[in-house]
């Protein structure tokens, strides 16, 4: 395990670094879950490139910091911890939040960005009722009052079906991250908005989603491929809102296929 001070949190945090030859590709993962979502990435990955993964504030095993949040918040951990790891000229790969975090590093930190793959997220996600009724929700009942409701829109219907065991983690990964956590992020996303920045993205830009994806549906997310100069868009059958997880080798080839261009 490694861990970072950023900003007076303990940031955890996984570097494989292969040497300035290799092109890089960081991770930046959904709320409510730790870095371990991209482990069949990274396996498959990890050989060509170099690679970091981490858990944002109020996630897995990094600190909670002072919640409620802002994107900036998260933005500014990213783009602090490549710095301290001397990261820069890197494929940003975000899902959910982890798209909005990589879209403000970009707005901020355009040197540290070679590519953009955003995954099952948008310049804005949801509307402010949505997260308050959300956030409320949890509140009162935990996050186990939202489990049912954010698993169905995580997976799709064949994911339920054939991997309850693998279901099983991801429900213990949801309901074990930290409550303030959670709802300090949920506030982050409900306010960030960058759809007035979105235009201004000049580097190469996939937008990726899962074709049942209950959280962040294609058409959302197409919505924000078609304001970005150039940006592709895919859609990812057999997944929902976490292809990672359901078909990571569809995820690796989107990166590949990247990194190739570049």
């Amino acid at each position: 395990m490694n861990f970072a001070k950023i900003n007076d949190i303990s940031i955890h945090f996984n570097y494989i670094n292969n040497g300035v030859n290799k092109p890089t590709v960081v991770f930046s993962n959904s709320l409510g879950t730790d870095f371990r979502i991209w482990e069949s990435c990274v396996e498959n990955l990890s050989n060509d490139y170099s690679i970091l993964t981490y858990d944002k504030r109020g996630h897995g095993l990094s600190g909670l910091g002072n919640s409620p949040y802002v994107i900036d918040d998260h933005v500014a951990d990213l783009i602090d911890l490549m710095d301290h790891l001397k990261i820069s000229e890197a494929v940003l790969v975000g899902l959910s939040v982890g798209g909005l975090i990589v879209q403000g590093v970009y707005h901020k930190r355009p040197d540290l960005v070679q590519g953009l793959i955003l995954c099952d997220t948008a310049a804005k996600i949801g509307n402010e009722q949505m997260w308050n009724d959300r956030i409320a929700i949890a509140r009162e009942g935990g996050l186990e009052a939202l489990l049912e409701g954010n698993m169905q829109r995580w997976f799709s219907p064949n994911f339920h079906k054939n991997r309850q065991v693998d279901l099983r983690g991801y429900e213990a990964m949801f309901t074990r991250t930290p409550l303030e956590g959670y709802i300090g992020t949920g506030m982050a996303i409900r306010d960030a908005d960058f759809t007035d920045k979105a235009p201004s993205i000049s580097v190469p830009t996939t937008c990726v989603v899962g074709r049942q994806d209950g959280a962040t549906p294609p058409e959302l997310v197409e919505g924000t491929a078609k304001i970005i100069p150039g940006a592709k868009f895919e859609i990812i059958e057999e997944a929902g809102h976490i292809p990672c997880a359901e078909q990571p080798e569809k995820v690796v080839s989107i990166i590949k296929e990247m990194i190739v261009s570049l």
